[in-house]
């Protein structure tokens, strides 16, 4: 018998994870050759920093940071690609009772919390301290949404609001403290937070982008190079794993694989709420895994991180974007996996352009 292949794969505590522990607790990894060990990290900075110094061989990650490690815009980077797409949607806009109040009922699409949002920003006045919002990372898909909600919002990102990062794990403790004001982040933390009363989900990222890409797998390449069967049979057991958690019936079975000891730690309802076949609302924003195309590496998709990026003043225009995008989204080594070829098509439109 061959020797199995073995890979670290770095992750922090968050519902969309479901996948890699689904295929370690299914024995999918064991089925493809593959011994996986999956560490669980308090950060994202810890998943960039250990990418770098090889401490993992791959990560499922944010795909900004994925391009930021890529880049070298953190630190020394590291080579590394994104043959797999791992989740769509699953991120909440969460804020504190106090701003909820403020904002005020009304109708809850993405265009008129925007502009409530932007009028108790105006309302306060030049000379109050400005709201402060966390994301989880500088280099994530929650602040480039959320940025890009704030500014079709009629609100500049860098002057209106003070945008802060901090770990997922500590957004809620973060609001109830009165640290932030709000925070965007992946399920479970947003219905944590309402379920502990210090928070109200008045947002999902879902209404900012439908089906937009959340994480992803990144490999480092230098593991991959040595690793090329090992590469095809991960990407084949983490695909039969995005198919099993998508299956609404699996999602019982799925939520308590992710609250076992040593994993989320939260309790298994928090989990299964933004799990397939959960009911959307209540403070969570439903994922997708496989369904729809999620699991593709979509080259418009890395466009869309670069040039919001670009926007934001991560880069400058020495970066050539469309170069960048084609050598770490590799679609072509999800096809190989999958046996089915990436669709091309305009991926779905936000709610606004800015």
């Amino acid at each position: 018998m061959a020797p199995a292949e073995r890979i670290r794969i770095g992750l922090v505590r968050l519902t969309d994870m479901a996948p890699a522990f689904v295929a370690e607790a299914k024995g999918f990894f064991v089925a493809e050759g593959v011994e996986a060990e999956l560490s669980i990290e308090p950060s994202w900075a810890n998943i960039a920093d250990k990418l770098t110094y090889r401490a993992l061989d791959a990560a499922v990650m944010l795909p900004p940071l994925a391009f930021a490690v890529a880049l070298g815009l953190r630190g020394a980077g590291a080579p590394l690609f994104v043959p797999l797409s791992i989740s769509q949607n699953g991120n909440a806009f969460t804020v504190s009772p106090a701003l909820a109040a403020a904002i005020g009922p009304g109708p809850a699409d993405a265009a008129s919390l925007g502009h409530r949002l932007a009028d108790v920003v105006r309302v306060r006045g030049a000379g109050a301290a400005r709201l402060r919002f966390a994301v989880v990372h500088a280099y994530s898909s929650h602040d480039l949404l959320l940025r890009y909600w704030l500014a079709a919002s009629g609100l500049d990102p860098a002057e209106a609001v003070e945008l802060v990062a901090v770990p997922p794990v500590d957004m809620v403790a973060a609001l109830a403290a009165g640290e932030i004001d709000g925070f965007c982040a992946g399920a479970p933390w947003g219905a944590v937070a309402t379920a502990e009363g210090v928070g109200r989900t008045i947002l999902r990222s879902s209404a900012i982008w439908r089906n937009h890409p959340e994480k992803c797998l990144g490999v480092t390449t230098d593991w991959a190079e040595r690793h090329p069967a090992g590469l095809a049979a991960v990407l084949r057991a983490l695909i039969r794993a995005q198919r099993f958690c998508d299956v609404p019936a699996n999602a019982d079975e799925v939520a308590l694989m992710l609250a076992a000891p040593g994993r989320m730690g939260v309790p298994a309802a928090a989990l299964q709420a933004s799990l397939p076949g959960a009911a959307p609302g209540g403070g969570v924003d439903v994922s997708r895994f496989f369904a729809g195309g999620a699991a593709a590496p979509r080259l418009s998709h890395a466009a869309w991180f670069l040039d919001q990026m670009a926007r934001w003043g991560r880069f400058g225009a020495e970066v050539d974007r469309a170069a960048v995008a084609r050598a770490v989204y590799r679609p072509d080594l999800y096809e190989r996996a999958a046996g089915e070829p990436v669709e091309l098509a305009v991926p779905d439109r936000l709610f606004d352009q800015p």
